[in-house]
């Protein structure tokens, strides 16, 4: 499928954001999927993927949820790109990233051409955004990419309170899914078993899917040292599965 793409600038509270957003040119109204970025910002990794999930048939919207701390910051993934990477993200509170979230679902809500049902695709600290967001709003799909700290308070976006434990406010009718590697450093086996118990206890429908001898990270190409293309590949027939819902 055709697509276009633009970035545009919305108004929030506190500072301009800019929104990565692509959409089929078949200008007939798609759902909307929200893309949550890496520690990395909104780089044109990031933007491919929106536009993959675009292909697929829905209006996809990639916010920066950077923009507090300054217009297109793009960072790469090397050490200096990692530090800069968790001073931003040591600056974003569960608050603003929340905020954040309802600029885009109002966008999404007011855009001409989409439906009423909406999903989100996150990428690790995208992947946290994503269980935080399902918890606040009714998706009916959540995807979250090896999301990390999920089960402290370590950053942030898991404060006051551990993420996780919001896990009974997921709405119900929203399908989570979640993928790790199983040498992801950021994912040891007792915390997947610890996720996949809070939200079996929440009665969350859910899936944790978890390739083995996979690294975080696996999903991006630009990182040949841990991109695995045959997880990638298997975790992508999951996403389109999973987001299809919204057609319904």
């Amino acid at each position: 499928m055709n697509v276009e793409s633009q970035t545009i600038t919305l108004e929030t509270n506190s500072a301009p954001m800019d929104m990565y957003v692509a959409r089929p040119s078949d200008g007939q109204p798609h759902p909307g999927v929200i893309v949550g970025f890496e520690l990395f910002g909104l780089t044109p990794y990031i933007q491919r993927m929106t536009n993959r999930i675009a292909q697929l048939g829905y209006v996809a919207v990639a916010p920066d949820f950077y923009h507090r701390s300054g217009q297109q910051i793009r960072l790469n993934a090397d050490d200096a790109g990692r530090k800069r990477g968790f001073e931003l993200l040591g600056n974003l509170s569960r608050d603003q990233a929340l905020e954040d979230v309802g600029t885009a679902v109002q966008f999404l809500h007011e855009e001409g051409q989409t439906t009423d049902k909406q999903g989100f695709v996150g990428f690790s600290v995208g992947g946290h955004i994503a269980l935080l967001a399902a918890a606040h709003y009714p998706l009916q799909a959540c995807v979250a990419f090896y999301p990390g700290w999920l089960t402290n308070t370590d950053i942030t976006l898991s404060q006051p309170e551990p993420t996780l434990r919001l896990s009974n406010k997921i709405a119900d009718g929203c399908e989570v899914v979640l993928f790790a590697g199983e040498n992801d450093n950021l994912l040891p086996a007792p915390v997947r078993d610890e996720i996949n118990s809070r939200l079996t206890t929440a009665g969350v429908d859910h899936q944790f899917i978890v390739f083995p001898d996979t690294a975080h990270g696996f999903m991006c190409d630009e990182r040949p040292p841990t991109y695995n293309p045959e997880a990638a590949e298997k975790a992508w027939v999951r996403v389109r599965d999973c987001l299809a819902k919204l057609h319904e």
